[in-house]
């Protein structure tokens, strides 16, 4: 026998089921703005971009706003940016963190153990930065003994500035972008040409080269750091999801370098990390799991 229902049972229906959903949304559903601070280096715009493609699906408007790194402290000790996703700390970062340390907000690491400095290809043959300085007529670039760096602005140029001073290193650094450094490397290797440039791990370029960093006897560099996440001051008592979310993140090198290397290879973040989301889907939905228990 077919049921007749009346417009008011539709309707009690209709409105309970609404309501159930309603109850059934997570907090964090409700869209929220959030600004994520970026800097160019290759895997803070592979993570940058995997995380907005996630956080997209659940409820923000992200935006990434690409700012040097000097500004990006004050941005978001003016509250003008709400994270960034790379701190590096004890070495790279804390004189960057210091002026802000009572303001912002260091979270959980993650990534462990990097490394930073001089690296050439392999077949060079030196080993550290002392007999550099002996063979420093080897790396000429454009007529000059030069070491090849990223911006200026950068900590990583900062700490070459020191190594050339504590070394008496007969070279100069030439400071570019870090794409067109990498190119300049990726020429060189391919022609078997000595090179000396400025860089760090996690990079693509160590799953697409084979390299080498130059031992750093005096620890110019450090002695390798932890990649934290951090925010501006507040952000974890105003979204303790995310938070919670992001404190559970972490990344071995080789996930974060095959999510580099997807992107390089692409020739587009958004389609490259995309493609990596796609495949590690499983890992994603383990950090997104520790933002839903603290809602239990």
């Amino acid at each position: 026998m077919r049921k007749i229902f009346s417009p008011f049972a539709v309707m009690a229906l209709f409105t309970l089921a609404v309501t159930a959903q309603a109850y059934a949304a997570p907090a964090h559903a409700q869209e929220k703005s959030l600004v994520i601070g970026t800097n160019n280096w290759a895997e803070n715009v592979a993570v940058a971009n995997l995380w907005k493609l996630v956080l997209d699906d659940h409820g923000y408007d992200v935006e990434l706003s690409d700012i040097g790194k000097s500004a990006l402290f004050a941005g978001m000790a003016a509250n003008d940016i709400d994270l960034s996703l790379e701190l590096w700390l004890p070495y790279t970062d804390k004189a960057f963190l210091a002026p802000y340390k009572d303001k912002l907000e260091v979270h959980e690491a993650w990534y462990d153990k990097t490394g930073l400095g001089l690296v050439v290809p392999s077949y060079v043959d030196i080993d550290n930065i002392p007999e550099l300085a002996k063979r420093a007529n080897e790396f000429a670039y454009q007529g000059s003994p030069t070491i090849l760096g990223i911006d200026p602005g950068s900590a990583i140029a900062g700490m070459t500035d020191d190594a050339i001073e504590t070394y008496d290193l007969p070279l100069d650094q030439v400071n570019s972008s870090e794409p067109a450094m990498m190119s300049a490397l990726d020429r060189a290797y391919k022609n078997g040409k000595p090179i000396v440039v400025t860089l760090w791990n996690p990079h693509w370029a160590f799953a697409d080269y084979d390299l080498k960093y130059l031992e750093d006897p005096d620890k110019v560099y450090g002695d390798g750091d932890t990649i934290y996440w951090f925010s501006r001051q507040g952000f974890s008592k105003d979204d303790p999801w995310l938070t919670a979310v992001l404190d559970a993140w972490h990344m071995s090198d080789e996930s974060l370098g095959k999510l580099m290397s997807e992107i390089e290879s692409q020739g587009d973040p958004v389609a490259g990390a995309r493609a990596w989301l796609g495949e590690n889907r499983d890992q994603v939905d383990g950090w997104l799991a520790a933002g839903e228990r603290i809602q239990q």
